[in-house]
């Protein structure tokens, strides 16, 4: 089917060219014109070079992605793309809004008649093989015209729609929640490990727990990827780890409904502490967000010799 992918960094870019791949006709735009050219060359999309020129490619009713950085990014290109829009289009916001915006937005489109999908969007920098696991919300009639392009960008199985508009962003927050606590369980086991009296082979402790234990996952996975490339003492990888900003709004979530969350909540302020004091289970998490998700690492600084 026709659509429009605005925003052509990590994920927009890989979820055009898988797009594509199955046969999807996409119009792409990314606020740097150099960037829509060479996805528009390199995956055969259409070009657009404004928004206006975005809408006026496609045929009604209008599907157009955004995939920019939540916030103001995404409250300016959605507020643009709906005045030059009409009635039936639709407005499918993939990044990681906060679900109250998403529910005021939504809100706010209805009364034009103008349907927006929010597309909890999981995958990284691994969505164009993988595939991107997909939570949307909104309502049926746009869920549907829009399912051919949620089951290209979706492994088997990976894709559903979990409720009305705002329920695909609140479950993906609360999704990226539990990732906060996973990453600093295995952080900290690792950090034990590394601190340990025995000569302890890291990268092959990770894919031997991938092998019937109960804790193997893909993040295992990443982690030994993280090593082979890395090193086991992750010297070039700051212990400097970012939140952006899911982890907080599930704590803040939690703490209006009344609902406890110490692990969440404490892997939240670690990632606070890690911008203090050096930390081996920060380097380890810094790392794993790296391999799932492009994230950018701090590197370290090489220590300064002492003087005389």
């Amino acid at each position: 089917m026709n659509l429009a992918m605005i925003g052509l960094g990590k994920m927009g870019a890989n979820m055009t060219e898988r797009l594509l791949r199955d046969g999807h006709e996409v119009v792409v735009y990314d606020l740097d014109a150099a960037r829509t050219r060479e996805v528009g060359a390199a995956e055969g999309a259409t070009p657009a070079f404004s928004l206006t020129e975005v809408v006026q490619a496609l045929p009604s009713p209008r599907v157009v992605w955004v995939m920019v950085p939540a916030g103001d990014p995404t409250e300016m290109t959605v507020r643009e793309v709906a005045e030059l829009s009409a009635k039936g289009d639709i407005i499918i916001d993939g990044g990681n809004s906060n679900f109250h915006d998403t529910k005021r937005r939504s809100a706010v489109l209805a009364e034009s008649g103008i349907h927006m999908l929010d597309a909890g969007t999981s995958g990284g920098v691994w969505g164009l093989k993988e595939g991107y696991c997909l939570m949307v919300g909104g309502p049926d009639e746009a869920v549907k015209h829009c399912e051919p392009i949620f089951l290209t960008l979706a492994p088997t199985d990976g894709y559903a729609h979990v409720g009305p508009s705002g329920a695909g962003h609140f479950t993906k927050m609360v999704h990226n929640g539990i990732e906060y606590g996973l990453l600093q369980a295995y952080a900290e086991g690792f950090e034990i490990l590394h601190a340990s009296e025995f000569p302890l082979d890291l990268k092959k402790i990770t894919g031997l727990w991938n092998h019937g234990s109960v804790i193997r996952s893909w993040l295992l996975e990443l982690l030994e990827i993280a090593y082979e490339q890395e090193g086991e003492d992750l010297e070039r990888i700051d212990d400097w780890v970012n939140d952006s900003g899911e982890g907080r709004w599930t704590v803040q979530t939690a703490i209006d409904l009344n609902v406890p969350a110490p692990v969440i909540t404490q892997s939240l302020l670690a990632r606070f502490r890690s911008r203090q004091d050096p930390s081996y289970s920060a380097q380890v998490i810094a790392a794993l967000r790296n391999q799932f998700g492009g994230h950018a690492v701090h590197e370290a600084k090489p220590e300064e010799p002492l003087p005389g």
